[in-house]
């Protein structure tokens, strides 16, 4: 990840300056990353994820969701976010969520390392987030964290065949998620 300034921003004028730009970006640190767009497969697969939220109380949010880290002030751009119950938006901007019950991550070659190292810090520390949910593009794989009671985190997965049940109900099939993801260019 590379920033798009070399100049360090606050999170107000960062807010003002990117409701201006035609794309996404990231804050992290005071510094602005500008977010790629996916491959097919991934625009696939986090449709697929996102459509096994669609229950109530429960909504899912497009990878268009902005969410702020109140522990760092960090803004990010989750693939998929899913509120349940009532949104509480960041008191400065109408366009930014602070309480994601789930957070899915579609993992490419430039992002991975950061999914799974400073974004996945980012989003523990979020008391409400309860699942963080991350899918491979490479093969059928999806990891799973999930916040127990006392507030640690338990690891699971499934591939091929597998299914991952998550705190909000939510049902993962594996093979039901990745049925013709093959078939479209991915990020190898």
């Amino acid at each position: 990840m590379s920033a798009t300034s070399s100049s360090k921003m606050g999170p107000s004028d960062y807010l003002a300056w990117e409701r201006a730009q035609a794309g996404k970006h990231q804050y992290v640190g005071g510094e602005i990353f500008a977010m790629a767009g996916g491959s097919p497969r991934h625009n696939f697969l986090s449709g697929r994820i996102w459509s096994r939220f669609d229950a109530a109380p429960c909504r899912p949010l497009s990878s268009d969701q902005k969410v702020h880290i109140p522990r760092s002030g960090n803004f990010l751009y989750p693939d998929c976010t899913v509120v349940c119950g009532p949104v509480q938006l960041y008191a400065r901007a109408s366009d930014v969520i602070e309480n994601p019950r789930v957070v899915v991550e579609v993992l490419s070659q430039s992002t991975e390392h950061h999914d799974r190292g400073d974004k996945w810090q980012d989003y523990r520390s979020i008391e409400s987030l309860t699942d963080y949910v991350l899918v491979s593009q490479r093969m059928a794989h999806i990891e799973h964290f999930a916040r127990e009671s006392e507030g640690s985190w338990k690891y699971r997965d499934a591939g091929a065949g597998g299914r991952l049940e998550l705190t909000t109900g939510a049902v993962l099939v594996v093979d039901e998620i990745y049925a013709g993801a093959f078939d479209l260019p991915g990020d190898e």
